[in-house]
Protein backbone atom coordinates (compact mmCIF):
# COMPACT_ATOMS: atom_id res chain seq x y z
CA UNK A 1 0.00 0.00 0.00
CA UNK A 2 1.36 3.38 -1.00
CA UNK A 3 2.44 5.79 1.71
CA UNK A 4 1.17 8.64 -0.45
CA UNK A 5 -2.35 9.59 -1.52
CA UNK A 6 -2.07 12.50 -3.96
CA UNK A 7 -1.85 12.28 -7.74
CA UNK A 8 1.94 12.24 -7.28
CA UNK A 9 1.85 9.02 -5.20
CA UNK A 10 3.27 6.60 -7.82
CA UNK A 11 5.93 9.11 -8.86
CA UNK A 12 7.04 9.63 -5.27
CA UNK A 13 7.28 5.88 -4.70
CA UNK A 14 9.25 5.53 -7.93
CA UNK A 15 11.65 8.29 -6.92
CA UNK A 16 12.34 6.66 -3.57
CA UNK A 17 12.83 3.24 -5.19
CA UNK A 18 15.26 4.76 -7.71
CA UNK A 19 17.30 6.47 -5.01
CA UNK A 20 17.34 3.37 -2.80
CA UNK A 21 18.59 1.27 -5.72
CA UNK A 22 21.47 3.72 -6.09
CA UNK A 23 22.45 3.28 -2.45
CA UNK A 24 20.81 6.32 -0.88
CA UNK A 25 18.83 6.06 2.34
CA UNK A 26 15.07 6.17 1.85
CA UNK A 27 14.57 8.21 5.01
CA UNK A 28 16.48 11.20 3.65
CA UNK A 29 13.46 12.50 1.74
CA UNK A 30 10.56 10.30 2.89
CA UNK A 31 9.21 12.56 5.62
CA UNK A 32 9.29 15.66 3.42
CA UNK A 33 7.69 13.81 0.52
CA UNK A 34 4.85 12.77 2.82
CA UNK A 35 4.40 16.44 3.74
CA UNK A 36 4.40 17.49 0.07
CA UNK A 37 1.93 14.72 -0.71
CA UNK A 38 -0.41 15.88 2.05
CA UNK A 39 -0.17 19.50 0.87
CA UNK A 40 -0.98 18.48 -2.72
CA UNK A 41 -3.87 16.29 -1.63
CA UNK A 42 -5.36 19.19 0.32
CA UNK A 43 -4.78 22.02 -2.15
CA UNK A 44 -4.09 20.46 -5.57
CA UNK A 45 -5.84 17.07 -5.53
CA UNK A 46 -6.18 16.88 -9.31
CA UNK A 47 -2.75 18.19 -10.31
CA UNK A 48 -0.38 15.77 -12.01
CA UNK A 49 2.29 18.37 -12.75
CA UNK A 50 4.73 19.74 -10.17
CA UNK A 51 4.32 23.48 -10.76
CA UNK A 52 6.12 26.43 -9.22
CA UNK A 53 2.86 27.28 -7.46
CA UNK A 54 2.90 23.91 -5.68
CA UNK A 55 6.61 24.09 -4.87
CA UNK A 56 6.57 27.58 -3.37
CA UNK A 57 3.18 27.04 -1.76
CA UNK A 58 4.48 24.04 0.15
CA UNK A 59 7.74 25.82 1.04
CA UNK A 60 5.71 28.73 2.42
CA UNK A 61 4.01 26.41 4.90
CA UNK A 62 7.38 25.01 5.92
CA UNK A 63 8.82 28.51 6.40
CA UNK A 64 6.10 29.25 8.92
CA UNK A 65 6.72 25.95 10.72
CA UNK A 66 10.52 25.93 11.05
CA UNK A 67 13.03 27.91 9.00
CA UNK A 68 15.98 25.91 10.40
CA UNK A 69 14.93 22.78 8.51
CA UNK A 70 14.06 24.66 5.33
CA UNK A 71 17.27 23.80 3.41
CA UNK A 72 16.58 20.07 3.75
CA UNK A 73 12.96 20.56 2.71
CA UNK A 74 13.98 22.67 -0.25
CA UNK A 75 16.41 19.94 -1.24
CA UNK A 76 13.63 17.33 -1.22
CA UNK A 77 11.26 19.27 -3.43
CA UNK A 78 14.14 20.15 -5.75
CA UNK A 79 15.22 16.50 -6.04
CA UNK A 80 11.64 15.49 -6.76
CA UNK A 81 11.52 18.01 -9.59
CA UNK A 82 14.86 16.80 -10.91
CA UNK A 83 13.64 13.20 -10.89
CA UNK A 84 10.39 14.04 -12.68
CA UNK A 85 12.25 15.98 -15.35
CA UNK A 86 14.72 13.11 -15.80
CA UNK A 87 11.89 10.66 -16.54
CA UNK A 88 10.30 12.99 -19.07
CA UNK A 89 7.68 14.74 -16.91
CA UNK A 90 6.96 18.46 -17.02
CA UNK A 91 8.07 19.69 -13.62
CA UNK A 92 9.32 22.86 -11.96
CA UNK A 93 12.85 22.40 -10.62
CA UNK A 94 13.66 24.63 -7.66
CA UNK A 95 16.90 26.56 -8.32
CA UNK A 96 19.87 24.86 -6.69
CA UNK A 97 20.96 27.99 -4.82
CA UNK A 98 17.57 28.07 -3.10
CA UNK A 99 18.36 24.84 -1.30
CA UNK A 100 21.62 26.05 0.22
CA UNK A 101 21.92 26.66 3.96
CA UNK A 102 20.67 30.19 4.47
CA UNK A 103 18.63 31.77 7.18
CA UNK A 104 16.84 34.49 5.26
CA UNK A 105 14.78 34.69 2.10
CA UNK A 106 15.33 37.63 -0.20
CA UNK A 107 12.10 39.63 0.20
CA UNK A 108 10.06 40.45 -2.85
CA UNK A 109 9.23 44.15 -3.06
CA UNK A 110 6.05 44.66 -5.07
CA UNK A 111 5.54 47.48 -7.53
CA UNK A 112 2.47 49.66 -7.04
CA UNK A 113 0.83 47.95 -10.02
CA UNK A 114 1.53 44.50 -8.58
CA UNK A 115 0.10 45.47 -5.21
CA UNK A 116 -3.05 46.79 -6.84
CA UNK A 117 -3.43 43.64 -8.94
CA UNK A 118 -2.72 41.38 -5.96
CA UNK A 119 -5.36 42.92 -3.71
CA UNK A 120 -7.86 43.06 -6.55
CA UNK A 121 -7.31 39.30 -6.95
CA UNK A 122 -7.63 38.75 -3.19
CA UNK A 123 -10.99 40.50 -3.32
CA UNK A 124 -12.07 38.03 -6.03
CA UNK A 125 -11.00 34.86 -4.24
CA UNK A 126 -13.73 32.22 -4.35
CA UNK A 127 -14.92 30.40 -1.27
CA UNK A 128 -13.11 27.27 -0.22
CA UNK A 129 -15.38 24.26 0.40
CA UNK A 130 -13.73 23.65 3.73
CA UNK A 131 -13.71 27.36 4.61
CA UNK A 132 -16.96 28.91 3.33
CA UNK A 133 -16.13 32.41 4.59
CA UNK A 134 -12.71 32.69 2.99
CA UNK A 135 -13.90 35.43 0.63
CA UNK A 136 -14.95 37.55 3.62
CA UNK A 137 -11.86 36.91 5.74
CA UNK A 138 -9.02 37.05 3.17
CA UNK A 139 -9.43 40.70 2.03
CA UNK A 140 -9.30 41.92 5.64
CA UNK A 141 -6.62 39.53 6.91
CA UNK A 142 -4.10 40.28 4.14
CA UNK A 143 -4.71 44.04 4.31
CA UNK A 144 -4.20 43.97 8.08
CA UNK A 145 -0.93 42.05 7.73
CA UNK A 146 0.26 44.59 5.15
CA UNK A 147 -0.91 47.87 6.72
CA UNK A 148 0.25 46.93 10.24
CA UNK A 149 3.44 45.09 9.25
CA UNK A 150 2.40 41.89 11.02
CA UNK A 151 4.00 38.49 10.77
CA UNK A 152 1.52 36.15 9.03
CA UNK A 153 0.92 34.11 12.19
CA UNK A 154 0.34 37.28 14.19
CA UNK A 155 -2.43 38.16 11.77
CA UNK A 156 -4.20 34.83 11.52
CA UNK A 157 -3.96 34.18 15.29
CA UNK A 158 -5.24 37.61 16.39
CA UNK A 159 -7.50 37.33 19.42
CA UNK A 160 -10.82 39.15 19.06
CA UNK A 161 -10.56 40.54 22.59
CA UNK A 162 -7.28 42.25 21.66
CA UNK A 163 -8.89 44.54 19.08
CA UNK A 164 -10.10 47.98 20.12
CA UNK A 165 -12.67 48.95 17.51
CA UNK A 166 -12.88 52.48 18.93
CA UNK A 167 -9.21 53.49 18.85
CA UNK A 168 -7.85 51.02 16.26
CA UNK A 169 -5.29 49.66 18.72
CA UNK A 170 -4.31 46.00 18.48
CA UNK A 171 -2.44 44.06 21.15
CA UNK A 172 -0.17 41.56 19.42
CA UNK A 173 0.45 38.49 21.58
CA UNK A 174 2.06 35.10 20.98
CA UNK A 175 4.88 36.81 19.08
CA UNK A 176 8.14 35.41 17.78
CA UNK A 177 10.06 36.89 20.73
CA UNK A 178 7.25 36.36 23.27
CA UNK A 179 7.03 40.11 23.81
CA UNK A 180 3.60 41.69 23.46
CA UNK A 181 3.35 44.94 21.54
CA UNK A 182 0.68 47.38 20.38
CA UNK A 183 0.10 48.48 16.80
CA UNK A 184 -2.47 50.98 15.58
CA UNK A 185 -4.60 50.61 12.48
CA UNK A 186 -5.00 53.44 9.97
CA UNK A 187 -8.43 55.05 9.75
CA UNK A 188 -9.19 53.20 6.51
CA UNK A 189 -8.12 49.86 7.99
CA UNK A 190 -10.18 50.47 11.11
CA UNK A 191 -13.26 51.26 9.01
CA UNK A 192 -12.72 48.03 7.06
CA UNK A 193 -12.38 46.04 10.29
CA UNK A 194 -15.57 47.54 11.70
CA UNK A 195 -17.46 46.50 8.59
CA UNK A 196 -15.88 43.05 8.79
CA UNK A 197 -16.87 42.76 12.46
CA UNK A 198 -20.53 43.14 11.53
CA UNK A 199 -20.24 40.31 9.00
CA UNK A 200 -18.14 38.18 11.37
CA UNK A 201 -20.94 38.26 13.93
CA UNK A 202 -22.97 36.08 11.57
CA UNK A 203 -20.43 33.24 11.33
CA UNK A 204 -17.71 33.59 13.96
CA UNK A 205 -19.27 35.12 17.03
CA UNK A 206 -18.43 32.12 19.22
CA UNK A 207 -14.75 32.05 18.24
CA UNK A 208 -12.06 33.81 20.25
CA UNK A 209 -10.14 34.61 17.04
CA UNK A 210 -10.69 37.64 14.83
CA UNK A 211 -10.33 35.42 11.76
CA UNK A 212 -12.01 32.13 12.70
CA UNK A 213 -11.83 28.97 10.65
CA UNK A 214 -14.93 26.87 10.10
CA UNK A 215 -14.24 24.94 13.33
CA UNK A 216 -13.77 28.13 15.37
CA UNK A 217 -10.00 27.82 15.66
CA UNK A 218 -7.51 30.18 14.04
CA UNK A 219 -7.26 29.91 10.27
CA UNK A 220 -4.74 27.21 9.37
CA UNK A 221 -1.47 28.56 7.94
CA UNK A 222 -1.80 26.22 4.95
CA UNK A 223 -5.16 27.82 4.11
CA UNK A 224 -3.72 31.32 4.40
CA UNK A 225 -0.72 30.55 2.19
CA UNK A 226 -2.77 28.65 -0.38
CA UNK A 227 -5.21 31.57 -0.67
CA UNK A 228 -2.37 34.06 -1.07
CA UNK A 229 -0.62 31.95 -3.71
CA UNK A 230 -3.87 31.55 -5.61
CA UNK A 231 -4.43 35.32 -5.58
CA UNK A 232 -0.87 35.97 -6.79
CA UNK A 233 -1.36 33.50 -9.62
CA UNK A 234 -4.63 35.22 -10.56
CA UNK A 235 -2.92 38.62 -10.44
CA UNK A 236 0.01 37.61 -12.68
CA UNK A 237 -1.65 35.30 -15.20
CA UNK A 238 -1.05 37.55 -18.20
CA UNK A 239 0.21 35.37 -21.06
CA UNK A 240 1.76 38.43 -22.71
CA UNK A 241 4.13 39.08 -19.83
CA UNK A 242 6.62 36.94 -17.88
CA UNK A 243 5.26 35.80 -14.52
CA UNK A 244 7.13 37.40 -11.60
CA UNK A 245 8.67 35.06 -9.05
CA UNK A 246 6.44 33.39 -6.51
CA UNK A 247 5.94 35.40 -3.36
CA UNK A 248 5.15 34.76 0.29
CA UNK A 249 2.59 36.20 2.70
CA UNK A 250 5.61 37.39 4.71
CA UNK A 251 6.49 39.70 1.81
CA UNK A 252 3.53 41.89 2.81
CA UNK A 253 5.38 42.61 6.08
CA UNK A 254 8.52 43.43 4.11
CA UNK A 255 6.43 45.72 1.90
CA UNK A 256 5.17 47.58 4.96
CA UNK A 257 8.73 48.19 6.22
CA UNK A 258 9.93 49.36 2.82
CA UNK A 259 6.93 51.69 2.45
CA UNK A 260 7.72 53.29 5.83
CA UNK A 261 11.35 53.86 4.90
CA UNK A 262 10.45 55.31 1.50
CA UNK A 263 7.92 57.67 3.09
CA UNK A 264 10.51 58.87 5.61
CA UNK A 265 13.03 59.43 2.83
CA UNK A 266 10.44 61.49 0.96
CA UNK A 267 9.85 63.52 4.12
CA UNK A 268 13.58 64.08 4.62
CA UNK A 269 13.69 62.18 7.91
CA UNK A 270 16.92 60.79 9.38
CA UNK A 271 16.52 57.03 9.01
CA UNK A 272 18.98 56.35 11.85
CA UNK A 273 16.63 58.25 14.16
CA UNK A 274 13.48 56.58 12.84
CA UNK A 275 14.70 52.97 12.85
CA UNK A 276 14.10 52.38 16.60
CA UNK A 277 10.44 53.34 16.11
CA UNK A 278 10.07 50.90 13.23
CA UNK A 279 11.85 48.22 15.24
CA UNK A 280 9.42 48.61 18.17
CA UNK A 281 6.37 48.67 15.90
CA UNK A 282 7.39 45.53 14.02
CA UNK A 283 8.62 43.67 17.07
CA UNK A 284 12.17 43.06 15.86
CA UNK A 285 14.68 41.62 18.28
CA UNK A 286 17.45 43.98 17.19
CA UNK A 287 18.05 47.08 15.10
CA UNK A 288 20.06 44.94 12.70
CA UNK A 289 16.85 43.23 11.59
CA UNK A 290 15.22 46.59 10.92
CA UNK A 291 18.28 48.10 9.21
CA UNK A 292 18.25 45.17 6.80
CA UNK A 293 15.28 46.71 5.02
CA UNK A 294 17.36 49.73 4.01
CA UNK A 295 19.57 47.45 1.94
CA UNK A 296 16.68 46.04 -0.09
CA UNK A 297 15.21 49.38 -1.12
CA UNK A 298 15.12 50.13 -4.85
CA UNK A 299 18.55 51.00 -6.23
CA UNK A 300 17.67 54.61 -7.02
CA UNK A 301 16.80 55.13 -3.34
CA UNK A 302 19.84 53.35 -1.92
CA UNK A 303 22.00 55.73 -3.94
CA UNK A 304 20.25 58.71 -2.39
CA UNK A 305 22.44 61.08 -0.39
CA UNK A 306 19.77 60.87 2.34
CA UNK A 307 21.18 57.47 3.35
CA UNK A 308 24.50 57.80 5.15
CA UNK A 309 25.95 54.37 4.40
CA UNK A 310 29.08 54.80 6.47
CA UNK A 311 26.97 55.70 9.46
CA UNK A 312 24.79 52.62 9.03
CA UNK A 313 27.72 50.30 8.43
CA UNK A 314 29.40 51.59 11.59
CA UNK A 315 26.20 51.08 13.58
CA UNK A 316 25.32 47.68 12.09
CA UNK A 317 28.59 46.07 10.90
CA UNK A 318 27.06 42.64 10.25
CA UNK A 319 24.59 44.11 7.73
CA UNK A 320 26.46 44.30 4.42
CA UNK A 321 25.64 46.65 1.57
Amino acid sequence: MSRFTSAFAPKMEAMLAFRTARGFKEGTHLRNLVSIDKFCMEHYPHSHELTSEIVYGWLDTQTAANTKTLPAKASTVRQFGVYLSAVGENAYVLPEKFATNRSRFTPYIFTDAEMAALFAAIDRLPNDKSEPFLNIIAPVLFRLIYTCGLRPNEGRELMYENINFDTGEIIITNTKLNIDRIVVMSDDMLALCKDYDLRRSMFGKKSKYLFPAKDGNAFANTKVYAAFNKAWTMATSNPQEPVPRCVRVYDLRHQFASACLIRWLDEGRDLAVMLPYLRAYMGHGSLNETAYYIHILPENLTKSSAIKWKKFNDMFPEVSV
